[in-house]
């Protein structure tokens, strides 16, 4: 009897029982990684927690100041930071993979600018309404703030139709669809400040304080909102999970694997315009952390898309807490935007993938 079959399949399910324990154990590590990071976020701000103090207001003990800032200020913090995190590395993570398109991502293909241009229509045309306080401008608020986020989802998909009608056209190349995303950010841009242009001093000054990018801005309310569209979001991609991964071998192969293309990519693509789109129209532009989350967890964790898609999801959390951390930590007790933060992170590694990636996109 011929042993050497039965040896091989055996050997191969043992590296593969291996491959598997390994994923799950970069999961874990970054499931760790953002706890860790949220005990930092709590700790971290003008009046300064020792841990102790911190764990014993998040289980109700410890001194009543302790628990209004933990319970009242910092969490709601975090808790939009960690969904708004999930929704843009989600979001970046499907793009990449449907447009197969390592730089595609809400912020690279005008997303996220169309998503700004919708909120500011809202702000200045359509009766969002405007509230500042004449103690401090940094009470501005947006009154309307579900009516902002319809139309910063309508400027949103918009970019995302052209993007999909692009991808259609014959002869595209990748490279062509981060052109035109840069055309189409730049026209949103521009008829952004045209608006604000024509628009009284107060509706600018939401618009302007709109676009810094702010965790503190919303309640419990729309952070709940941006969660369960992300934990829906999250359930669709990761029932297609195989499907992104026969999409990685090209659409053919999808294809003569039964895999519906199309309808892939429409759903996908409407789905993480979704989810990014409200979550920008809630705390702001928050620019890269799309693209920068995805191709990071890939470095220690290949394009499996079982393991992937979670993990970006972590990552994209992690990195909006630390830049928090960051803007509350660099000019205190001023907070700075997050967005500019998460930018000057994002640009570098942008520019760097262009450069590394620019024969295969070309």
């Amino acid at each position: 009897m011929n042993m050497k079959p039965v040896k091989s399949r055996q050997k191969a399910a043992d590296e593969y029982s291996l491959y598997i324990k390994r994923k799950w154990m970069a999961l874990i590590f970054l499931a760790t990684l953002l706890l860790v990071v949220i005990l930092v976020s709590i700790s971290v701000g003008s009046a300064g927690l020792p841990l102790p103090e911190i764990l014993r207001a998040l289980f109700g003990s410890g001194q009543a100041q302790s628990r209004i800032i933990v319970w009242n200020v910092r969490l709601p913090r975090i808790a939009t930071g960690i969904s708004v995190g999930f929704a843009l590395a989600m979001a970046g993570c499907i793009m990449q993979n449907v447009l197969r398109n390592p730089l595609a991502s809400p912020s690279t293909l005008g997303v996220a600018q169309g998503a700004s241009f919708g909120a500011a229509a809202a702000i200045i045309y359509f009766g969002a309404g405007v509230q500042i306080s004449t103690a401090a401008a940094a009470t501005i608020t947006v009154t309307s703030p579900y009516m902002v986020a319809f139309f910063a989802f309508m400027g949103g998909i918009t970019s995302t139709v052209f993007i999909l009608l692009l991808s259609r056209a014959s002869g595209v190349t990748p490279a062509s669809m981060i052109l035109v995303g840069v055309a189409l950010s730049a026209m949103f841009t521009g008829g952004t400040a045209l608006m604000q242009y024509f628009a009284d001093d107060m509706q600018v000054a939401a618009v302007v304080y709109w676009t810094f990018g702010n965790l503190g801005r919303a309640g419990w309310n729309e952070t709940s909102l941006i969660l369960f569209l992300s934990a829906a979001a999250l359930v669709y991609f990761i029932l297609n999970r195989m499907n992104y991964n026969v999409m990685e071998s090209g659409t053919h192969t999808a294809k003569s694997l039964g895999v519906n293309v199309d309808l892939l990519i429409l759903i996908s693509m409407t789905v993480a315009t979704l989810i990014s789109s409200v979550a920008i129209a809630f705390v702001g532009t928050i620019n890269f952390v799309g693209l920068i989350a995805p191709h990071i967890v890939r470095r220690f964790m290949g394009n499996d898309y079982r393991f992937l898609i979670p993990g970006s999801t972590i990552m994209g959390a992690v990195i909006v807490l630390c830049a928090d951390i960051a803007s509350r930590m660099v000019a205190s007790p001023a907070i700075l935007p997050i967005g500019a933060l998460t930018s000057f992170l994002g640009a570098p590694l942008f520019v760097y993938m262009i450069i590394k990636k620019g024969k295969i996109a070309a």
